[in-house]
């Protein structure tokens, strides 16, 4: 097997993130399930945009959102995502190529215009999001290049685009061309709305020995094994994936590779901000200890600094110098 040219490639939905703080009353108001993801059509994404206060625009999407993260650890990095013709897409294009992440797919000139996420954030931080997928579900087979995603030491997929048939389609290709390699696969299962629409494809792919490492949350791991106690369900899912990494929030991260156990703390933080991309955070520092071969616990720690880091502030990309930051912490 020839050395990987990247450490990681990941194939993601191509988001920019409008955020904008308001109040739990303008959550009920507006009709919105707190601390969740929504799907929303064209109509609701303009009734949602209208009735957000001032915003920031920002580069996202869960698997750029690692990305961009790993690039900050130090990692090389290639992402596959589609975005229109447009504004937007302009916008996210030289945002992922600024952090030093290559993004070659070609744009889509016919509608719909690239996605967009409406985030709203309450004072606890708790962020409601709401995705207009737009272009990103039209990524299309063809726009992948197998050499490329051989090239990579990780492949890294996000659940949230295994909604749409044409990605899915896509993802279902790169992992092929992964394997064929002899390269690892990573999969995020993003949320549990995601699991319940397409659960049984995800546990076919686990029992097929498709997936190399798996991310999830504590709620997203029950509803994959249908099993409530946290201990007992991550067991039985490491019987079949050679690496399981589940967050706990405050409560710290867990993971379970080849047998060995770990499991680390949540870092120390003044105050929750915004939790929007602490689990992309998470893995993207979990994702650059696996590469560079550090140990499991350690991993998991690389995880925690990088999501305690994107939970004190606003948006889904890091602010701090992350290499300083694991420098003081691990020296």
């Amino acid at each position: 097997m020839s050395d990987p040219l990247y450490d990681v490639i990941a194939i993601g939905n191509a988001i920019v993130d409008v955020m904008a703080p308001c109040e739990d009353a303008d959550i009920a108001r507006l009709g919105l399930a707190k601390g969740g993801m929504t799907l929303v059509d064209t109509a609701r994404a303009k009734e949602l945009y209208d009735a957000m206060g001032p915003a920031r625009e920002i580069s996202g999407g869960s698997a750029a959102n690692t990305l961009a993260g790993l690039a900050a650890l130090g990692a090389n990095c290639a992402f596959i995502g589609q975005v229109a013709d447009d504004q937007l897409g302009e916008v996210f294009a030289h945002d992922i190529r600024a952090g030093g992440i290559a993004f070659d797919t070609p744009t889509r000139a016919d509608e719909p215009p690239t996605a967009r996420c409406l985030i709203f954030v309450t004072p606890d931080g708790q962020r409601t999001m709401n995705t207009f997928l737009g272009a990103s579900q039209f990524l299309p087979a063809e726009a992948l290049d197998d050499a490329t995603i051989a090239a990579a030491q990780v492949l890294y997929l996000e659940g949230y685009l295994w909604d749409p048939e044409e990605p899915r389609k896509a993802m279902r290709r790169a992992i092929a061309a992964a394997r064929n390699a002899g390269r690892k696969v990573a999969f995020t299962l993003s949320d549990a709305f995601v699991i319940s629409r397409h659960g049984d494809d995800f546990r076919a792919l686990i029992d097929a020995g498709q997936i190399d490492i798996l991310f999830a949350n504590e709620h997203e791991l029950a509803a994959l094994t249908g099993i409530e106690d946290f201990h007992v369900g991550i067991e039985q899912l490491a019987a079949k994936v050679p690496t399981v990494v589940v967050t706990r929030s405050e409560n710290g991260a867990h993971a379970i590779s080849q047998g060995e156990r770990a499991h680390v703390p949540a870092e120390p933080i003044a105050k929750v901000v915004d939790t929007t991309g602490a689990g992309d955070l998470f893995a993207a520092g979990f994702l650059y200890g696996y590469v560079r071969g550090r140990p499991l616990a350690e991993s998991l720690t690389l995880g925690a600094i990088c999501a305690a880091e994107i939970i004190s502030h606003y948006g889904a990309r890091p602010e701090a110098d992350l290499k300083d930051l694991v420098a003081q912490r691990l020296g």
